[in-house]
């Protein structure tokens, strides 16, 4: 008897060791905000809401739109590599092969608004987001529709949400993505993509994460709490949250 509550004792130990260590070391995320065509004005607003959301939900957020942080080595250091508004080719060959090791060992991946614009000449990148930007109206107002009304991203959203935004259409939409957010197209001029128009989805993705949300133009999104909601879930869920939808 003795003999299994010492075992008992040592795994109770184990468990709180470990738990000091997570304390120790959070979680950690490189937000990346590289430009290689467009620059939208809101990068910046966008980095110091996420800096400011990791201060205060305990991650670790590096901040660069150095592409040379894309090796093997240097991916191992975060648990989900977010997009901000990234455009163009803004990795190399060799930077796209490391990326693409990191999300197959279990990283994760967040891309905001124009981050599915990019990266045209790396067609694994375009299946990793999920979709590729095909153009978009002038910004107006639009009525969303939140069809997940239990996940963590979005049951604090009003089932109709009708906001302001630059709104995406796109191509090659991937027939697996979950998705949390649509756009009725009734509601606004430009839409091509029908009554099947997503805007924020996610899943899982050779061996890794993915979400991305198209909304995100403007500086003022940076400043809405629900946005900032619904973006912090999807962090959470790139770094690997495991309870996504409860």
């Amino acid at each position: 008897m003795n003999k299994i509550i010492l075992a008992f004792l040592m795994v109770l130990s184990w468990i709180f060791a470990s738990d000091l260590k997570a304390q120790k070391h959070p979680q950690k995320i490189l937000l990346f905000y590289k430009t290689a065509a467009y620059k939208h004005a809101s990068i910046p607003a966008g980095i110091a809401a996420i800096t400011k959301l990791g201060k205060e939900f305990k991650f670790q957020t590096d901040t660069s739109s150095d592409a040379s942080l894309f090796t093997v080595e240097s991916l191992k250091k975060y648990d989900a590599v977010v997009f901000l508004s990234t455009s163009g080719d803004m990795l190399d060959s060799v930077q796209q092969r490391s990326f693409e090791n990191y999300i197959h060992a279990g990283g994760g991946y967040m891309g905001i608004h124009g981050a599915s614009a990019g990266g045209y000449n790396w067609p694994w990148y375009g299946k990793l987001v999920g979709a590729i930007f095909n153009g978009h109206p002038v910004q107006q107002f639009a009525t969303f529709n939140v069809l997940d009304r239990k996940n963590r991203s979005t049951r604090h959203l009003p089932k109709k949400w009708n906001i302001k935004e630059e709104l995406y259409n796109f191509k090659s939409i991937g027939n697996d993505i979950r998705v949390l957010i649509s756009v009725d197209e009734s509601t606004y001029k430009g839409g091509t993509n029908g009554s099947f128009h997503p805007m924020a989805w996610y899943r899982e993705f050779e061996g890794g994460r993915s979400f991305y949300t198209a909304l995100g133009h403007a500086d003022e999104k940076y400043t809405d709490p629900l946005f900032l909601k619904h973006i912090l879930e999807g962090i959470r869920y790139a770094m690997g949250r495991k309870r996504f939808t409860s």
